[in-house]
């Protein structure tokens, strides 16, 4: 196993929403025998409402925070010598703060996930406040790769299958 990841035993899983972070996540977990963290469940959980109603009635600005301080109260377990796997909100991992604390504490794992494949899944979700408008959709798709592209490791989600994706993200020398 990688050096690092001996040091912080931690993977988070980043990439645009509906990229299959939390699926694949809760399966990399699995069969590493770590414990799974989806962030948009920790902040629905913790604020006990959607993360909709948050955008709509706190707005983005609110959620960033909130969304932040989850991850590091997350990322100080994993620093403690709790074995997770995270997977992060789409904006997650665009923030800068996030960026520099992820890349000190574990491997970031991004899923490349194809625009056409997102909009697919997307459209069958009412739940995305950031997926209202489909220009504003394609254009944070495109904004966001940037912030994706500085993760350690990428991975191109070529199939529906989440254990073709496990597979890869396991082979890749920076895991295991």
């Amino acid at each position: 196993m990688n050096l690092k990841l001996k040091r912080t035993p931690g993977i988070y899983v980043v990439g645009f929403m509906a990229s299959g972070k939390s699926t694949i996540g809760r399966l990399l977990a699995q069969r590493l025998g770590w414990s799974f963290v989806d962030i948009d469940e920790e902040i629905e959980a913790a604020e006990k409402v959607a993360i909709a109603e948050i955008f709509d009635t706190r707005g983005e600005a609110e959620f960033r925070r909130i969304e932040a301080a989850i991850i590091h109260r997350h990322v100080r377990r994993i620093g403690q010598g709790n074995p997770a796997v995270l997977a992060l909100g789409g904006g997650a991992f665009a923030a800068q703060a996030n960026r520099d604390l992820l890349e000190n504490h574990g491997v970031t794992v991004w899923l490349d996930c194809p625009f056409q494949v997102v909009e697919r899944r997307v459209a069958l979700a009412s739940h995305r406040p950031l997926a209202r408008d489909p220009r504003q959709f394609a254009a944070l798709y495109q904004a966001r790769r940037e912030a994706y592209a500085l993760a350690h490791v990428r991975v191109p989600i070529e199939s529906d299958d989440p254990a073709v994706v496990v597979d890869a993200i396991l082979s890749h020398p920076l895991i295991l």
